[in-house]
């Protein structure tokens, strides 16, 4: 675990919430099951197996050394989750996590919940997505955005910061829309003239005559599981998502599609574009953060634009 170690020790105070230590990209032999996150005011350390007692303390004492000198007089709040197979374990290790947790990523503010389940409520290797969503919005004024799969609505966030007029988020988990609401009231968003966004707790794959009806739109994001059981498997589903995308987008409007497995790489979303959606053209694959280096490429997050043609 040296590696995780050198890290702790030569890090600085992050600004922003992001990742410090990306263990999973394979660059840091021996430490492939580490991950270290920075939810401010937490540090979240992941394991993906299980782990000795004593690799915890070491870890404990790292941080607290570089604490103590980056952030004197400051409380170290950091907690433990150890994931494997199906198993989710979290423990608070010191220190305490604030109740609401908000965290900020380039001037966006979002609500998290790092004590509970696999998923914290902001997928952070998405940044570069979240960017160039907001960026997209920026330059096509009265952009309407339709956002599949949305969670708790950070790609609507970022376009509404951008400019876009209308945000349609669907997802099939009301609980997660609602802290997309609350994603959005951190945020000033939501309400004209800031923009509007809706929520809809719909199954994806019923609501297409609904959601054609409300379009068409200049960007669609498709950022589903790679798998969940009883509502999305990548291998069988996606298919189904990209043969809608043509009537659903304006002309010369975009998709972004997204996949993040290890088990498909990017021919997956490609070849199956080139036969199910001809008429999108591929245009470019978004970057990863840089703390989410890759050995391999094509196991890492795969963020692609494909774009309609103009009329």
């Amino acid at each position: 675990m040296q590696a995780l170690l050198d890290t702790l020790a030569a890090m600085s105070l992050p600004t922003d919430t992001r990742r410090l230590f990306h263990g999973r990209g394979g660059l840091h032999p021996g430490c492939e099951h580490w991950v270290l996150d920075w939810f401010e005011p937490v540090w979240v350390l992941t394991s993906f197996q299980a782990v000795p007692e004593e690799d915890l303390a070491r870890v404990g004492q790292a941080l607290a050394a570089r604490w103590a000198l980056i952030a004197p007089g400051q409380a170290l709040n950091w907690v433990f989750q150890c994931r494997q197979d199906n198993a989710v374990e979290t423990r608070l290790m010191a220190g305490s996590v604030p109740e609401p947790h908000i965290v900020t990523e380039a001037g966006a503010r979002y609500a998290v919940h790092v004590l509970k389940g696999q998923n914290h409520g902001l997928f952070l290797d998405m940044a570069e997505g979240r960017r160039w969503v907001r960026e997209r919005a920026a330059a096509q004024p009265g952009l309407r955005v339709l956002n599949l799969f949305a969670y708790t609505c950070a790609f609507s966030v970022a376009a509404l910061q951008g400019g876009a007029a209308e945000v349609i988020n669907v997802d099939m988990a009301s609980g997660a829309l609602s802290i997309g609401r609350r994603n959005h009231e951190l945020n000033g968003l939501g309400k004209a003239p800031a923009g509007q966004a809706s929520y809809l707790a719909h199954d994806i794959f019923n609501s297409w005559a609904k959601l054609k009806r409300s379009g068409p739109y200049g960007l669609v994001i498709l950022d589903p599981p790679s798998f969940q059981k009883g509502s999305f498997v990548a291998t069988k589903d996606y298919a189904r998502l990209m043969r809608r995308l043509p009537e659903l987008l304006t002309p010369g409007g975009e998709a972004l599609l997204c996949l993040n497995t290890p088990k498909l790489g990017t021919a997956f979303l490609t070849d199956q574009m080139r036969e199910l959606a001809p008429t999108l053209q591929f245009v470019e694959r978004l970057p990863n953060p840089p703390a989410f280096a890759d050995a391999d490429a094509e196991r890492a997050l795969k963020v692609l634009v494909y774009r309609a043609p103009a009329a």
